[in-house]
């Protein structure tokens, strides 16, 4: 008893269109992620603006300094101290080692140079403020 003729079968076809379809859409959900992600390293305060800021490309810490004077490495919580070491710790395993300071823009003025004298103190002659630009950060 045949059921099905051999020649009404057909060859298996892999179809490229929707494969097509499924990596660029997978392309762009990882650009449109990416982007968010790099965000996530540093807490929020409000930069002041800066109309002629540069955007630096190798950034090895980031320390930010908020309105209520706590002191963050990246994205984790510090006292002054452990934050000292931490950096200084650093720069002794990295001699190219960078810190950019983030400070609020209703901070004192003084408190950032405490801050900054303090990490001269350490060790650290490399180091920057960031700024937000035009469009704000």
């Amino acid at each position: 008893m045949r059921l099905r003729d051999r020649r009404s079968f057909r060859e298996p076809a892999v179809m490229i269109i929707p494969m097509i379809d499924i990596m660029f859409f997978l392309l762009v959900f990882f650009m449109i992620s990416t982007l968010y992600m790099v965000h996530v390293k540093t807490m929020p305060v409000q930069l002041p603006q800066a109309v002629h800021a540069e955007q630096q490309a190798r950034v090895s810490s980031v320390i930010t300094l908020q309105k209520d004077g706590s002191l963050w490495l990246d994205d984790r919580a510090m006292k002054e101290a452990d934050l000292l070491a931490a950096v200084q710790a650093e720069k002794e395993a990295n001699p190219n080692f960078v810190v950019v300071i983030r400070a609020d823009q209703s901070l004192d003025y003084g408190q950032v140079m405490v801050l900054m004298d303090h990490l001269k103190n350490a060790g650290i002659t490399r180091f920057g403020l960031a700024a937000g630009g035009e469009q704000g950060q």
